[in-house]
């Protein structure tokens, strides 16, 4: 398998996996730990802190949060160099702080740890470097220049010289020891999880790359995400089940029959995976592979494949990956599930940009969930009625959060919206207003180099059963 196809094994992709809801949370623990710390050391022990600056260090990092929470959607999963800074504005705020509490005399310093080990999991050698090296400089400094803490008799809060010594070197020691033990162990977690994943990648291309025997090449299509699901929820399951033997056997059971089915249908669909006329489509011919499973279900689909204005009028011809097809798949099936009576999937594309739009004439995105679509886990209990008319939905976000991760590996971006407010009055059936999910690729990320499109693909080679 191609791993520069898939984008798979990009270590400097490693900090797209944190979500800005997960630092948001944290921060707010931290936010709460300070106050908590401060009121504490002044009502209770009666030592003299700088209130005023002390409380304005806090609420800088309350300001920040709330920034950040109605700047950005709840979904919005952060570049390396955004958790860098996140992560490097929590060092200085925490570091000004231990500064106006008494420096290293401050336990509480220890606390720079944190930060330092996020990083370490999250992020590329270069940032971790980058932030620990500022940990390190900061805790220097604290160790000569700090405001003392004093008693409400005047008498100063110290340690001894070789204390405070010792207290600098395990601060140091601890920063450069977890940031590389972290960062050891999380790469290799990391190995292993694209290691499953690449195998599931090339199981779905393999399959895909076969027009014989159709019983088995529809079994790859439509099993592909069940099983997916399968092993998605099991994992959880295991997690929630450590203290229960018997039904995290159980657990585990349904986890290794989901691995059993795919070896299965892998083993099933290694003929023709050689063919290379297989490996490259028009747009068109991808969008109608796509949405075919849910050509039959009653919704008209409507397809609108032109160039934008001033483009070339020659359709692109781009890889057939399988997470391009899973993925719209599932939109098309998210659509199509909700839709009254019509579906529309539009292909424009310029001289840098295909777009792929999937509009429907539903009723649209519950403006609740709009800023976390794409987050498994998210769906609720629906009505009754909804439920009658759709008994095959499950509502739990799975299916948009697959979508949305394997198009994002493709260099995908998407952009979840509404034709129109979902509370207003319904128009007339067949008119589109429902959900709209854009769909925008870089033409580079998709089109074979050097012309290989259009170049001749040699002989057939004959392919042995």
């Amino acid at each position: 398998m191609d791993t520069q196809d898939t984008g798979l094994f990009n270590r400097n992709a490693r900090a797209d996996w944190v979500s800005l809801k997960t630092l948001i949370v944290l921060r707010w623990i931290a936010i709460a730990g300070q106050i908590t710390a401060i009121t504490v050391a002044q009502s209770l022990f009666g030592l003299q802190i700088e209130l005023g600056l002390a409380y304005a260090v806090v609420g800088a990092s309350v300001i920040a949060n709330l920034i950040a929470m109605f700047v950005y959607p709840e979904n919005k999963r952060l570049s390396e160099q955004e958790v860098a800074l996140m992560v490097l504005f929590d060092i200085a705020q925490l570091s000004f702080l231990v500064f106006l509490t008494g420096g290293l005399n401050n336990p509480f310093a220890l606390l720079v740890l944190a930060p330092v080990t996020i990083s370490a999991t999250v992020l590329g050698l270069r940032s971790i470097v980058l932030l620990s090296g500022a940990a390190l400089v900061l805790t220097s400094v604290l160790a000569v220049y700090y405001i003392p803490l004093t008693t409400e008799d005047g008498l100063v809060v110290q340690m001894p010289e070789i204390f405070v010594f010792g207290f600098w070197a395990a601060i140091v020691i601890g920063v450069v020891f977890i940031a590389g033990y972290a960062y050891r162990v999380s790469t290799e977690m990391l190995s292993m999880s694209e290691a499953l994943l690449a195998t599931q990648m090339a199981l779905a291309r393999e399959q895909k790359l076969t027009d014989l025997g159709g019983v088995v090449a529809a079994a790859a299509h439509e099993l592909g995400t069940p099983l997916a699901t399968i092993k998605l929820v099991s994992a959880e399951l295991m997690d929630e089940l450590e203290d229960r033997p018997e039904q995290l056997q159980d657990a585990q059971l349904i986890r290794d029959q989901a691995d059993r089915c795919r070896e299965i249908l892998r083993s099933m669909g290694r003929a023709g995976k050689e063919d290379r006329h297989l490996r490259l489509s028009p747009i068109e011919a991808i969008l109608h592979e796509a949405a075919e499973p849910h050509a039959n279900r009653g919704i008209d689909i409507t397809y609108d494949i032109s160039p934008s204005e001033g483009a070339d009028q020659r359709q692109p011809v781009i890889r057939r990956q399988a997470e391009i097809i899973h993925g719209l798949r599932n939109l098309v099936q998210n659509a199509v599930d909700f839709a009254h009576e019509a579906v529309w999937i539009d292909a424009h594309w310029s001289d840098d940009r295909i777009l792929v739009r999937i509009t429907d004439d539903g009723p649209g995105f519950p403006q609740q969930v709009m800023g976390r679509i794409g987050i498994p886990f998210v769906g609720r209990r629906r009505e009754r009625s909804h439920r009658d008319a759709r008994p095959e939905y499950e509502g739990m976000g799975l299916g948009l959060f697959i979508a949305k991760t394997l198009l994002e590996r493709t260099s995908a971006e998407l952009v979840f919206s509404n034709g129109t407010d979902p509370h207003q009055k319904p128009t007339l059936p067949g008119e589109p207003r429902g959900a709209i999910i854009e769909v925008t690729w870089p033409r580079a990320a998709l089109e074979p180099e050097n012309g290989s499109a259009t170049a001749a693909l040699g002989d057939n080679t004959r392919i042995e059963i």
